[in-house]
């Protein structure tokens, strides 16, 4: 039976400028596979790198925080799933849902859990190990309420489904692992060989803490490789480079600054060798799922590689200091046969892991048995329930006071 499926976002899908963008796409083309009428509503500006939803006959919605007019358009809107960008539309909308579609399946798409990538960001800053008593913050506090009140949240990596369950107790009913969809059968297998290619190349939205990091951390591991490869280069993409970004490049030392790439795949599978340092964050990286669709060699840190490839090989190396990374790099950059062993490695993980159909029928399933046993499924969630209870309401009337007070 055809379901009214809507997605309030945090931000509205720029799949050309970030991973969340992109596996936002492809959790509303799912849906869109089965049938569904699916509507887009998110409070934020308008951006010049979003997706034009129309042509992928979703139709979208502005809507208004701390506005009683969401109210009025869920309950004509009557949909039978409701799907959350973020923790923070969840609190935003979510109690509104509960009063006026109450019998809509709430899902949470958590991206990546916030409070584990903000945890170790300020670990890093600190210089020091980052730790679970990191994690305990009131950030995780309003993150881990948002996933206790849903139906069912979307987990991108296998490291936080662990994290949930053994540190914040979550149970496994609630949670759903969904790492990125691919379409294996549209990979395009046609790609530059070992000699085609050359140079090195990174991406990543410059807006995104870690990545931004991760180009500050390059300028260190940089003059390694190139002490070694005094004619590679080093190619820097990502959208809304700032100021201080493209003060960065430098022709002499090929340290150079790209900017917005029209299409990531392109310039990633012209490079041999894909670098990316990440030394906090949390999810999954689509840059290094890119990098494994492209048959594009990848170096990265312990952070990036996490929860991506379970017990099999990385399609590159991982290293987490200056030195080590750079001689993988190095490595990587010189010998055709762990070029070779690196790509083999990358086509297991996209068939052992990222396999759209597969991932496909799993996510349905769990939303069709949510569905058909909904109240059943929210008695055994009393923590849910008691975190709706009118006294853990604070968002709700905050909400409300600020209605209130932009009407004088």
């Amino acid at each position: 039976m055809s379901k009214k499926v809507l997605v309030i976002g945090y931000v509205w899908p720029e799949p050309n400028s970030s991973a969340a963008g992109s596996h936002m796409m492809s959790i509303l083309r799912f849906f869109k596979k089965q049938q569904w009428q699916v509507e887009f509503a998110s409070p934020a500006q308008v951006t010049e790198h979003m997706i034009d939803l129309s042509y992928e006959d979703i139709t979208t919605k502005s809507i208004t925080l701390n506005c009683a007019s969401f109210d009025t358009y869920v309950q004509s809107f009557a949909p039978d799933i409701v799907m959350f960008d973020r923790f923070m539309m969840e609190e935003q909308f979510g109690w509104r849902v509960d009063k006026y579609a109450p019998n809509a399946l709430k899902i949470l798409d958590t991206e990546d859990l916030q409070c584990l990538r903000n945890a170790r960001h300020d670990a890093h800053k600190a210089q020091r190990s980052f730790t679970h008593n990191d994690l305990m913050s009131s950030l995780a506090k309003r993150e881990i309420a948002a996933i206790l009140r849903c139906d069912m949240s979307l987990i991108i990596s296998s490291y936080e489904m662990t994290l949930l369950a053994s540190v914040f107790k979550v149970d496994n009913t609630l949670l759903h692992h969904l790492p990125f969809m691919v379409d294996l059968d549209k990979i395009n297998k046609n790609v530059p060989s070992f000699e085609q290619r050359q140079h090195f190349m990174t991406i990543g939205n410059f807006r995104h803490a870690p990545n931004w990091d991760a180009v500050l951390y390059l300028q260190e591991i940089w003059p390694l490789i190139r002490k070694s490869l005094p004619n590679a280069e080093l190619h820097i993409y990502g959208s809304y480079p700032p100021p201080k970004a493209t003060a960065l490049n430098n022709t002499k030392t090929g340290f150079l600054i790209k900017g917005w790439a029209e299409n990531a795949l392109e310039v990633m599978q012209k490079s041999r060798v894909c670098l990316s340092p990440l030394r906090f964050g949390a999810g999954i990286k689509g840059k290094l799922l890119e990098a494994m669709i492209t048959q594009t060699p990848c170096v990265t840190t312990s952070i990036g590689a996490e929860g991506m490839h379970g017990t099999l090989a990385w399609h590159g190396a991982i290293a987490d200091s200056a030195e080590e990374f750079a001689q993988q790099a190095i490595a990587l950059y010189q010998s055709p046969t762990r070029y070779n062993d690196a790509q083999n490695a990358g086509n297991k993980l996209l068939e052992h892991h990222y396999d759209s159909r597969q991932l496909e029928t799993q996510l349905l399933d769990k939303i069709q048995r949510t569905i058909a046993h909904l109240n059943e499924h929210r008695n055994q969630n009393f923590t849910g329930q008691m975190l709706k209870h009118h006294t853990m309401q604070s968002t709700k009337y905050m909400a409300q006071w600020i209605e209130a007070k932009n009407k004088h």
